[in-house]
């Protein structure tokens, strides 16, 4: 009790059911304390009104509502990333129209020595455009790779045709010098293609 009162905490305990029996003393106050007895009615009465509210509890099933935000996130999601792809698409097609006239023309060549300086343009190219320097995906480093193998085997059977005497030397060398130009041609493609998937 505080002073001659009792506190909020015993006037509690008194509103409970099955009081305990040390409460005996307390109960015996209550009864004849008037103050007492009017702050257990207020409090009783606030115990009441606060039981009265009605509770608030989340909607059991509020699943449309996230399904709404969610497919209206994903519309615009790819939305999105149908516009990038369309930017995309459209650099890429900008840069093969832009790129297409900086490569050599498909070779017409019919003599050994226009094959040649078709190979020479194609080389003078292949080395302006650094290839080596530019992002590349592992299929494209393939083909890459297997067209220079195939190419070096040209040069080296070039190498052995010079020895032959020259009328058998002449159409030995126009088809690997023709050959050869192919190659570097495919090459080039190569290079270009993933130049133009990439972005560059």
């Amino acid at each position: 009790m505080m002073g001659d009162h009792l506190s909020i905490d015993q006037l509690l305990d008194l509103q409970e059911s099955g009081v305990e029996p040390g409460m005996a003393r307390t109960r015996a106050h209550l009864d004849s304390c008037k103050a007492c007895r009017l702050e257990a009615d207020r409090l009783a009465q606030r115990s009441a009104r606060l039981r009265a509210l009605p509770s608030l509890r989340p909607p059991r099933d509020n699943w449309g509502g996230i399904r709404t935000r969610v497919e209206a996130e994903r519309r615009r999601s790819f939305l999105r990333r149908a516009a990038l792809v369309g930017l995309a698409a459209a650099a890429t097609l900008l840069l093969a129209v832009w790129l297409r006239p900086l490569a050599p023309v498909a070779p017409a060549s019919t003599g050994v020595a226009e094959a040649r300086s078709r190979s020479n343009q194609l080389e003078q190219f292949l080395q302006a455009y650094d290839a080596d320097s530019r992002v590349t995906n592992g299929r494209t480093a393939h083909l890459a790779v297997d067209l220079e193998d195939r190419i070096a085997l040209v040069d080296r059977q070039l190498e052995a045709a010079q020895l032959l005497e020259a009328r058998q030397r002449d159409p030995a060398m126009l088809q690997l010098w023709r050959q050869r130009v192919g190659l570097l041609d495919a090459l080039v493609d190569v290079h270009l293609t993933q130049a133009s998937a990439v972005g560059f």
